[in-house]
C-alpha cells in the first residue's frame, strides 16, 4: 500500500532530525543525549534550569480582532536552557497555548503565570518547564488573543483563538514578525529554535492544539490534546439538544481580560447571534469544527481523554481520532475511567517517562521505540490499564443489537433478534441517567429500558455506537437521550465527584528542578473511587426536531412518527461475564442536556429502533456471550454509588482545570 505524501514527509523529517540530533550530541553537547536500558536514545537533564533565559517576545497574529486599527500581538513567554544558543546550536520548542494563564490557573493547583519587575514569567504553570527545560528544550505559554497581556478578542475557538497559536509556530519558523515590547517596533527573532515545535495542554489548550494542527502549519510536528474539543457545536450542544444554559459569549466573557472587555463588544455580539440557542448549525460553528479539516493535519497526535468527561464529552475523542484515522494520521491514545483530568494527575510516573519518550521521537527525532509500542492505554478498572496494537481492536464490527418487549412491563430485551411492539415513556427533566440506571429492572414511566440476557463471557464494546429509533412524540418538541450501561456491580472511578475520579494528597512529588518562584513539586493524587450497582459507559442526545437535517430543528406534529439516529460517545468497555448490557431510550438527561419546552410522551416503535454498537468480535461475540445456560447476574453490594454530580457553567477546563 503506497505510505501518503504527508506521512512519507514525516518520515524523512524524523530520518533526517534523527540524524542531525545525532550529529550535534557529538560535536556540541556532549552528554546531552545517552542510551536507554534498551539501547535507544533519551534527552538528559543536563542543561542549568536556574539560569534558563526567561523572555517574553510578543508575535503579530496579522489580525485587528479588537478593531483598533492596528494587528494584534499575542505575548509568548519563553523559558529556554542558555547553554544550546552559546554553543551555536538550536532546539526544538513545547507549546501550551491558553486563555487561563491569568484568570483561572493552569492543572490542579490553578497555577496562573508571575512575572519579575521586568515582566519576564517566573512561574510557568506545570511541570513542563522544570523537567523539559534541562533537557534541552523551550517551554513557552501563549497567552490567547484577548487574555493575560496579548493584544485582540477572544472568539472561542475561532479564527483569532487559532492564530494567537498558529502565528507563534510560524515565527518560530522565521515566517511571522515578532517584537520585544507589546507595543514598540524592535523586532525579536527566534534564533534559538529549529521550528521543531510540538503543542500540548488540557481541556481549551488541547483544543487550540486540535485547531492549529487542522491548520496543517509547517514546523508544527505533533500535538498532545488532553480532553480536548474537537468541534467546538458539540461543546454547546448535541444534534439540536443544547447541552448548557449559554453559549459561548459566556465562556468568551470569562476568559478575556478586563481590558479586553472594554473593546470587544462587537465580537461578543457575534457569539450571541451566530450560536442560537435553537441549535442550529450556522457558519459560526462551521469555522470551528476542526474535524472537517482532519486532512490537513501534518502533526502527529497523541490523545488523552476521560471516557466519563462530562465537560469536554467523549464524542470528541472520538469524532477527531477516526477522522485522523481516515487521513492516515500517526496517532497514539490514553483513556482513562476519569473525567476531566490530566494524565499527570491520575497516572503521574508513567505519563511523564511516556509523554518524555514521545517528546523526544516526534521533536528529536531519537528512535526510542514508542512508534512501535502499542497505540492505545485503556484504564479497565481504576488504576489497572491494558494495550492496544491498534484502536479500536482490528476485530471490532458493527453489531446491530435489537430492543424487544420483555416479560415484565417496561423491563424490555436487547438481542441480535429484530424486536415487534412499542415501548413507552414521559420526559421527566428531573431524572437522570444514574436514576434510569438503578431502575433498570423496574419498569419506571420516564425511560424504556432493553436488557440483554446475563453474559456466559465478558463482551468488550470500542469505539462510537450509534441508536436510530423511530419515536412518535405527544408534543411538538421534544429531547431524546440514549445510554449503553453495564448492569452488575464494580468499583468505579468516582468521575462525578469534585475531583472527577481524583482524590488530592498533602504530599507531593518533584519532576525535575526548581527556582525561586517556580516549583517542581506537585500535590500527589490518588483514585477517587466508587461502588456501583450499574456504569453507564456511553450516551448520547438529540432533538428529535432534527429528524430531516441535523443542521436545523423543526416543529414536530404530534401523532406523527418520526425516525432519528442518535451518535453515542466513543468508549472502550468490558461488561464482565455476568453482567448485562442494556440499553436506555429516555428523555432529558437531568443536568447533562436541558429539557424541552413541553413534556412530550414518546411512543417507541422496536421494529423499527436498532442500537449500532462495536463490538470485538462481532455479532458472533454477543450470540456467545449471550448463548446458553443462564448466568447469574451478581447483585449489587451495599453501595453509595457514585457522587451527585453537579452541573455548571460550561468551562473547558472545569474544576480540574
Amino acid at each position: 500500500m503506497p505510505i501518503p505524501a504527508r506521512r512519507t514527509h514525516r518520515l524523512w523529517s524524523t530520518f533526517a532530525a534523527a540524524v542531525t540530533a545525532a550529529l550535534l550530541a557529538v560535536l556540541l553537547v556532549p552528554g546531552a543525549a545517552r542510551a536507554a536500558a534498551d539501547g535507544s536514545r533519551e534527552s538528559r537533564p543536563v542543561y542549568a534550569y536556574d539560569t534558563a533565559i526567561r523572555e517574553s517576545v510578543w508575535v503579530d497574529t496579522r489580525l485587528d480582532g479588537d478593531g483598533d486599527g492596528r494587528t494584534d500581538r499575542v505575548a509568548v513567554d519563553i523559558v529556554r536552557p542558555r547553554e544550546p544558543a552559546a554553543q551555536g546550536r538550536r532546539i526544538p520548542v513545547i507549546m501550551d497555548a491558553s486563555p487561563y494563564y491569568s484568570c483561572c490557573g493552569r492543572g490542579n493547583e490553578s497555577q496562573k503565570k508571575t512575572y519579575d519587575a521586568d515582566g519576564n514569567v517566573v512561574q510557568m504553570p506545570l511541570f513542563y518547564d522544570n523537567y523539559f527545560v534541562p533537557r534541552g528544550y523551550a517551554v513557552i505559554g501563549v497567552d490567547l488573543a484577548g487574555t493575560n497581556r496579548s493584544d485582540g478578542c477572544v472568539d472561542v475557538g475561532g479564527r483569532s483563538d487559532i492564530q494567537s497559536a498558529k502565528a507563534v509556530v510560524d515565527w518560530l519558523n522565521g515566517r511571522a514578525t515578532g517584537y520585544t515590547t507589546r507595543t514598540g517596533g524592535e523586532r525579536a527573532r527566534a534564533d534559538w529554535s529549529n521550528g521543531r515545535t510540538g503543542m500540548i495542554g488540557k481541556s481549551y489548550d488541547g483544543t487550540i492544539a486540535n485547531g492549529v494542527a487542522a491548520t496543517g502549519v509547517e514546523g508544527l510536528e505533533t500535538i498532545v490534546p488532553i480532553g480536548g474539543i474537537s468541534s467546538w457545536y458539540d461543546y454547546y450542544f448535541q444534534q439540536g439538544a443544547p447541552l448548557y444554559d449559554s453559549g459561548p459569549e459566556w465562556l468568551s466573557d470569562y476568559v478575556e481580560s478586563p481590558e479586553a472587555r472594554t473593546r470587544c463588544a462587537a465580537v461578543q455580539k457575534r457569539l450571541v447571534d451566530e450560536a442560537p440557542r435553537s441549535g442550529d448549525w450556522t457558519s459560526l460553528w462551521q469555522e470551528r469544527d476542526y474535524v472537517k479539516d482532519a486532512a490537513k493535519v501534518r502533526a502527529s497526535v497523541f490523545v488523552v481523554h476521560g471516557m466519563q468527561d462530562l465537560n469536554v464529552r467523549a464524542k470528541h475523542f472520538g469524532q477527531w481520532w477516526e477522522a485522523l484515522a481516515k487521513n492516515g494520521v500517526e496517532r497514539k491514545i490514553w483513556l482513562a475511567q476519569t473525567g476531566h483530568v490530566d494524565p499527570f494527575d491520575f497516572r503521574r510516573a508513567q505519563w511523564v517517562d511516556t509523554l518524555h519518550r514521545w517528546f523526544d521521537h516526534e521533536l528529536l527525532g531519537y528512535d526510542n521505540g514508542i512508534d512501535r509500542e502499542p497505540v492505545a492505554d485503556i484504564e479497565r478498572a481504576p488504576d489497572r490499564w491494558t494495550t492496544d496494537r491498534v484502536w479500536p481492536p482490528a476485530a471490532t464490527r458493527t453489531t446491530a443489537l435489537r430492543p424487544g418487549t420483555g416479560e415484565a412491563p417496561g423491563v424490555g430485551t436487547l438481542s441480535l433478534e429484530p424486536g415487534t411492539g412499542t415501548a413507552k415513556f414521559t420526559d421527566d427533566p428531573s431524572r437522570s441517567e444514574t436514576d434510569w440506571a438503578a431502575d433498570l429492572e423496574t419498569g419506571t414511566p420516564d425511560k424504556a429500558g432493553f436488557l440483554s440476557r446475563p453474559l456466559g463471557e465478558d463482551l468488550r464494546l470500542s469505539g462510537s455506537s450509534k441508536v436510530t429509533v423511530t419515536a412518535t412524540p405527544s408534543t411538538p418538541t421534544a429531547h431524546l437521550s440514549a445510554v449503553l450501561v453495564d448492569l452488575g456491580p464494580a468499583t468505579i472511578r468516582d468521575f462525578t465527584g469534585s475531583g472527577e475520579g481524583i482524590d488530592t494528597l498533602t504530599d507531593r512529588t518533584c519532576w525535575g528542578p526548581s527556582a525561586p518562584g517556580d516549583s517542581s513539586c506537585f500535590l500527589a493524587t490518588r483514585a477517587a473511587t466508587a461502588d456501583v450497582g450499574a456504569t453507564v459507559f456511553s450516551r448520547g442526545w438529540a432533538d428529535l426536531g432534527t429528524y430531516a437535517d441535523p443542521a436545523k430543528g423543526r416543529q414536530l406534529k404530534p401523532g406523527t412518527p418520526y425516525t432519528l439516529t442518535i451518535s453515542l460517545a466513543a468508549s472502550d468497555h468490558v461488561v464482565p461475564k455476568g453482567h448485562r448490557l442494556a440499553l436506555i431510550v429516555a428523555g432529558t438527561d437531568k443536568d447533562l442536556i436541558d429539557p424541552p419546552s413541553t413534556r412530550p410522551t414518546l411512543t417507541l416503535d422496536l421494529s423499527r429502533t436498532a442500537a449500532r454498537v462495536p463490538v470485538v468480535g462481532g455479532a458472533g461475540a454477543f450470540a456467545d456471550a449471550t448463548a446458553g445456560p443462564t448466568v447469574a447476574t451478581p447483585q449489587p453490594s451495599a453501595a453509595d454509588g457514585p457522587s451527585t454530580f453537579r452541573p455548571g457553567r460550561p468551562v473547558p477546563g472545569g474544576s480540574n482545570r
